[in-house]
């Protein structure tokens, strides 16, 4: 499914490439990931309520965490990049990234990246797939025609009910929307006892991991979003929680980014 090399996992927060393709990462011996937030809020009742005095402490321990799970998967710490960012804070560095993104994608010669969908799940995870696609566009004029592709991971959202929906993508509104048909891989039960002793490496998540499961990965082509517009109809998920944005705040700060980078909503 994957090709051999030149495959980037862009993530917002450690522990959500474990969600998306922790039963396939050892699949992918030359995989690179990116972190885009260090996990770690400057709000400290996360770090607090884990025993932690400081935000750096708790980002240090989220990293910890981090590279006991993707030893298990034969990741190793040179092939892991994070940029740094605060928890709930990636929406306010959209353009930066983007083009950060773009340059490292040059660097290593990306061919394929595997990320989040726009789903209104959580604000990082929406400006982990606006600076990844925007870095693809970046790209196009310099790499001869030849296109970064672009897979989705399930990740999660808010469903017709309020309900939390995880490990499955929203429809989208029609085909015209460019994507492709939606990949769905059972894991054997080797990988799946390996993706739970991932997650349980993330023992600070605990509470937030507990709703998903390891018996199935899913994958789809991305479709060309309009990040100027919802998600999808209705509230948020994200929009329920005191996590520092809110959807039209966000869709204010991608309208700006799109701007400075001088793309228009829509490919």
């Amino acid at each position: 499914m994957f090709p051999d090399d030149a495959v980037a996992v862009v993530v917002a927060h450690p522990d959500d490439e474990v969600i998306g393709i922790g039963g396939h990462l050892g699949l992918l011996p030359s995989v690179r990931l990116i972190h885009v937030t260090d996990g770690a809020p400057h709000d400290m009742s996360d770090a607090h309520r884990h025993g932690f005095q400081t935000r750096e402490a708790y980002a240090g321990a989220r990293r910890r965490e981090l590279e006991r799970a993707m030893a298990l998967a034969g990741v190793t710490p040179d092939r892991m990049q994070c940029f740094g960012l605060a928890d709930q804070e990636a929406s306010l560095h959209l353009a930066a990234t983007a083009r950060r993104l773009a340059g490292w994608f040059s660097e290593h010669r990306i061919q394929l990246v595997l990320t989040h969908p726009y789903e209104g799940g959580h604000p990082d995870h929406d400006a982990t797939a606006f600076a990844v696609h925007a870095a693809a566009r970046l790209l196009l004029p310099r790499r001869e025609g030849e296109e970064i592709r672009i897979l989705e991971m399930g990740s999660y959202h808010a469903g017709p009910d309020g309900e939390l929906v995880t490990q499955r993508f929203l429809p989208l509104p029609s085909p015209a929307d460019g994507t492709g048909e939606e990949m769905v891989l059972p894991l054997s039960e080797a990988q799946q006892s390996l993706k739970r002793r991932m997650l349980d490496c993330h023992a600070t998540q605990a509470a937030v991991l507990a709703p998903f499961t390891v018996d199935v990965e899913r994958f789809r082509p991305a479709p060309r979003y309009d990040f100027t517009a919802p998600p999808h109809p209705g509230t948020l998920w994200y929009d329920r929680f005191d996590w520092g944005m809110r959807g039209e705040r966000w869709r204010e700060l991608a309208a700006q980014a799109l701007d400075e980078l001088g793309m228009n909503a829509c490919r």
